[in-house]
Order: C-alpha cells, then structure tokens, then sequence
C-alpha cells in the first residue's frame, strides 16, 4: 500500500513543476502583462514572500523611485502572469523587473545594477 500512496503523491505534485502548455501570448492574460510592463517606469513582477522580489523592491525604495508591483501569489491568474513572463523574458522566476519597458533581470541583477552605479543611468 506505502507504493501507491507513494505513487498517487507523485501523480498529485507532478503537475505544479511545470506548464505542460506554452503560454497563450495572443491571449488576455499575455495582454495583461504587456500592458503592465508599460504602464511605469519601474514595474516588478513579484511574490509577497519572496526574499529576491524585497531585495529588488528595496533597492528601488532606497533610490526614492516610484515603482508598480504585481503581487502574483495574490492573483487568481499569477500562475498564467509567471508563464508569460516566462515566455518573454526566459525565466518563470520571480521577481522579473522591468524598466522603462525592457527587461533587466530579478532581484541579484538589481543589486548589482545599483551597487555599480548603472540602475541609476537606466533611469534617466
């Protein structure tokens, strides 16, 4: 019996490691990220828990910068938010940071960016 509890686990958690389905980029939800990725200067794409999405959001605070923040755990569509981004930017990892509509990466690029004085040239 401990074999198929085992087995029926397995078959439960398998699905959540991955999309089996390329996200829908013509769809409303690849609208909606489009759309959001514009809407600021300054737009993360985060989840409330996550220390890399703090790290990104607190460089951003220490430079006075207004930003916009997409909270995914606090969407229905969070799932289908991180596929899109997934599909534009290559990673389904949060937080995906977006300035002036270009991608430039998660919460270490940020950093780093900031430390070495180029997040501020990016923002002129």
């Amino acid at each position: 019996m401990g074999g198929n509890v085992s087995t029926r686990v397995v078959n439960i958690v398998k699905p959540t490691f991955g999309r089996s389905q390329p996200a829908d980029m013509s769809g409303p939800v690849a609208q909606f990220v489009k759309d959001a990725i514009l809407q600021d200067t300054i737009v993360i794409f985060s989840k409330s828990y996550c220390p890399y999405c703090t790290m990104a959001k607190e460089v951003f605070q220490k430079l006075q910068r207004k930003f916009t923040t997409i909270e995914l755990d606090g969407r229905d569509d969070g799932d289908q938010i991180q596929s899109v981004l997934g599909e534009i930017t290559g990673a389904r990892t949060v937080p995906r940071v977006f300035i002036k509509g270009e991608f430039v990466g998660g919460g270490s690029d940020v950093k780093n960016l900031y430390e070495n004085g180029k997040l501020e040239k990016m923002l002129q």
